[in-house]
């Protein structure tokens, strides 16, 4: 329960120092409320007791995870928090950003390998349909998608465009008769292809730039699509894949929107999308400090428990205050969100903290696995997480905008501040 005079709640989870959010552990916080605790218990109870002991096995089979965990996730009240309710959503009567912060960083205490991703993949790619997809498209897709019975991914990314979004190829040419689009291109990098139903998709339908951008439902099934996995760096039981359209026709009722705008209803988008991407990699920060500090605790060097070394503790607290000020970068953007602050002011703040996380991921992964050692290169025994973690730092760094670009972006909406 919590004291309402101080905003302290009961201690929850491993106890030892850092090894959660702060709030987890005593410190008064004015950002959580007994919903956020109620939820947070739901979710780590769901991992601990349904994803955790499964994860190894499903790295290893061929299809990945089963695509029912996504329909289980919404039975047990997981999945339904990111959704209002008008479409299947369980959101709590109070729902704000800290509900979702609280599921993105529990769900990422799996610790790597891309179990459940889709489910964040859909909560990136489902927004623009119910945002400003025509009615018949949002009863088609939406109900489906929320309850976990259908999925839908983002297929932004080309071989020629990545962060550069404006610079994307993909054609879509309207008929002579104004029914349908012809879509031709490549979409590369597609987190979840192999599970998508449908894709939102940016097409050009315009001339050059961003303006000629536009958004469109492709059905997986239609003819012309063809979807293959692509092997990558980090283990992945959910699936990176290349998104082939070959002269597919599209019906004109299938655009999300108004031509032209898709690039709009994009950079929108992506501002969700990093926050969601900066709080599960906190978390993953957290964990090779967790799992990199209990291991200090009883493994023994030259005599002595490896805590027991200066040098050691030194890189543990070079961690911890990389992480917790991380940690207090997501909530403070957590907090304009769930003030109401519109998403089109939140770019700068957005990008800067994916960055803030990916690199401060990038520095715990290291220095976790300099105190494992030999451990942490193999992918068995007591380093094997910090070793699969270690994998997955690039696919924080670059999905979403890489480091730099991001940067670049937070700078240039500054110096326009400036001219104001």
């Amino acid at each position: 329960m919590a004291s309402r005079a101080n905003g302290q709640f009961e201690p929850f989870g491993t106890r030892i120092a850092h090894c959660e959010p702060a709030w987890y552990q005593g410190s008064s916080s004015p950002y959580y409320r007994d919903s956020h605790v109620q939820f947070r218990s739901l979710v780590r109870r769901f991992v601990e007791e349904e994803l955790k002991p499964h994860v190894d096995d499903w790295i290893a089979a061929p299809g990945g995870y089963p695509r029912e965990l996504h329909q289980r996730a919404y039975e047990v009240g997981v999945q339904g928090v990111l959704y209002p309710r008008e479409w299947g959503g369980t959101r709590p009567d109070d729902f704000d950003a800290f509900h979702e912060l609280i599921l993105w960083d529990e769900l990422a205490r799996v610790g790597g390998g891309g179990v459940l991703g889709q489910m964040s993949i859909n909560s990136m790619a489902l927004p623009p349909v119910m945002d400003f997809g025509p009615q018949d498209m949002r009863d088609l897709v939406c109900r489906p998608v929320v309850t976990g019975k259908k999925n839908i991914s983002l297929a932004i990314s080309e071989p020629t465009a990545g962060s550069d979004v404006a610079q994307i190829q993909c054609t879509a040419e309207k008929s002579a008769d104004g029914k349908t689009y012809k879509v031709s291109g490549q979409k590369k990098w597609i987190t979840g292809g192999l599970m998508a139903d449908w894709f939102t998709t940016a097409v050009r339908t315009g001339g050059t730039g961003m303006g000629g951008i536009s958004l469109l439902l492709i059905d997986r099934a239609l003819p012309g699509v063809s979807v293959r996995k692509m092997q990558t760096q980090f283990d992945n039981s959910h699936n990176t894949t290349m998104v082939t359209l070959e002269d597919v026709v599209v019906p004109v009722e299938c655009l999300i929107g108004q031509e032209g705008r898709g690039f709009k209803y994009i950079v929108e988008n992506f501002n969700h999308e990093r926050f969601l991407i900066a709080t599960a990699t906190t978390r993953e920060a957290r964990l090779c400090y967790e799992e990199a500090v209990k291991h200090a605790l009883t493994r023994r060097t030259f005599g002595q428990r490896l805590i027991e070394h200066q040098l050691i503790r030194f890189k543990l607290a070079e961690m911890v205050r990389a992480i917790e000020a991380t940690q207090d970068m997501v909530e403070r953007v957590a907090f304009q969100f769930a003030s109401g602050v519109p998403t089109s002011r939140l770019g700068g703040a957005c990008a800067l903290l994916k960055v803030q996380a990916s690199k401060t991921f990038e520095f715990a992964a290291r220095e976790a696995s300099q105190i494992f050692g030999g451990s942490s290169i193999v992918k068995e025994g007591k380093g094997k997480l910090v070793e699969r973690l270690y994998r997955g730092v690039r696919a924080t760094a670059i999905p979403g905008g890489s480091e730099e670009i991001l940067l670049d972006m937070a700078m240039r909406e500054a110096m326009r501040s400036a001219k104001l």
